[in-house]
């Protein structure tokens, strides 16, 4: 006798079938991660920036979500791009001390995996228009990273000799660099529009602003930052371009686009309320700008002050587009989706800031502990060692002093304790260089 209770069920996924097949299975996610090149934190206006309009940015910001304590893996170039695209800290990649430059061997090694390289088996087309900075030479190319198209330069825009490549063809020298991001937008349009079918990972590492400037007439002189503000608006009205594309081709609401940058600012640009540059442990050298925009996933207007890293951007698409991470190496990032979407705080109970291979900062939710720092460009050292309070370093409280301006290592001894523990431990899980004891050096 048939199962009335069986009917019914059977009947009612009938009737839900035509949902289930149109919902039941979501299609893989397009990925966009922009990096501007030496950008500062404070030069959006969304970040604060009064001087430079960047009405893009701003937009994607208000539309998404923005976070305010985000950090670069490093606080140089070819660091912190090893750290993006890999989900693991530098100094496990052996890229610290120096950036890669035609004159040195300095690359990513062929057995760390990419981001590119962990989602071509699951389909995705990939392709990098920007500046490499992981390998000067042809062997260390993109190309042989999981990227399938290049559109680029190896290196920065301050060495040489300096060519730009589409993959491995060498096809201009001297390069224009006035219509640079012009012409990286055009080629992430392109490929947007050609994979528009497909799931697909575009990576646009600007060469900009990094130094020297350059800029197309149709730019320039319209910021009232000078050059350098005229070189970020053109970025801004790069990032419209590429939103604008998506939203044309119905890809919006399948498209999650990140953008951030490498590392503070250099000679021009501002860090905010930051303090100190490029090349510097100090926020303003590695607390940088992140927003991220996707239509109808992450709730609109979002701002949190949760610490996360440019490491966690790789185990987080990867996640999103159905893989798994790597079993046979440590991988640093975590997934910070729950994050975004407003869910949970931060997926990291300590962030490492490195100086070269040295831990010089750790960062545990609103704290901060800052061990090393630089004076007149000596050996690494605190300022004045006397002037502080015993060899623990400086504790700052940067929810409530976002300068790290007044350090509490005398009152909050217990916090300090707990972050000295962490900074144990990450020298010892990340085989970092110990800074020797100053305060009982002899005299």
């Amino acid at each position: 006798m048939r199962n009335p209770t069986l009917s019914m069920f059977l009947n009612t996924l009938l009737a839900l079938f035509p949902f289930i097949a149109a919902h039941g299975q979501q299609e893989q996610p397009n990925f966009i991660v922009i990096m501007a090149d030496d950008l500062g934190y404070g030069d959006l206006g969304i970040y604060g920036s009064t001087l430079i309009k960047t009405p893009n940015l701003d937009r994607m910001s208000l539309e998404g979500v923005r976070l305010d304590s985000f950090y670069s893996s490093a606080n140089i170039c070819t660091a912190a791009r090893g750290g993006l695209l890999t989900g693991r800290y530098p100094i496990r990649l052996d890229l610290v001390n120096d950036v890669a430059r035609p004159s040195n061997e300095i690359h990513l090694a062929d057995e760390e995996i990419t981001l590119a390289e962990a989602l071509k088996p699951l389909g995705y087309e990939t392709a990098i228009f920007g500046k490499w900075h992981l390998g000067s030479r042809l062997e260390w190319s993109p190309n042989r990273s999981g990227f399938d198209e290049f559109f680029g330069l190896l290196h920065s825009n301050d060495m040489t000799p300096l060519e730009l490549y589409r993959d491995e063809q060498m096809i201009e020298d001297p390069v224009n660099q006035n219509t640079l991001t012009q012409r990286y937008t055009r080629e992430a349009i392109r490929f947007i529009e050609e994979n528009q079918d497909d799931p697909f990972f575009l990576y646009m590492p600007h060469t900009f602003p990094h130094v020297p400037l350059y800029v197309s007439n149709e730019f320039s002189g319209q910021s009232d930052a000078g050059l350098y503000g005229d070189v970020v608006e053109t970025i801004d009205w790069s990032v419209g371009e590429i939103l604008e594309t998506l939203e044309e081709l119905g890809l919006a609401e399948n498209t999650l686009v990140l953008f951030t940058s490498d590392n503070g600012p250099w000679f021009e640009g501002s860090a905010g309320l930051y303090r100190d540059r490029k090349g510097s442990s100090w926020d303003g050298g590695q607390r940088v700008p992140f927003i991220a925009k996707w239509t109808d996933r992450i709730p609109a207007g979002q701002v949190s002050d949760e610490p996360a890293m440019n490491i966690d951007i790789f185990p987080t698409l990867l996640k999103l587009a159905g893989g798994s991470l790597p079993d046979d190496r440590e991988i640093d990032g975590r997934d910070m989706m729950p994050m975004l979407l407003g869910e949970a705080g931060s997926p990291h109970d300590v962030l490492y800031l490195f100086d070269s291979d040295r831990i010089a900062a750790v960062r545990s939710g609103r704290w901060k502990l800052v061990v090393e720092t630089r004076y007149r460009g000596a050996v690494p050292s605190f300022d004045n060692p006397q002037s502080y309070y015993g060899p623990d370093g400086l504790l700052f409280d940067v929810a409530r002093d976002p300068s790290e301006t007044y350090s509490y290592t005398r009152e909050f001894p217990e916090v300090v304790a707990r972050m000295r523990e962490y900074l144990k431990q990450g020298q010892e899980s990340l085989n970092s260089t110990v800074l020797p004891d100053m305060w009982n050096r002899p005299n």
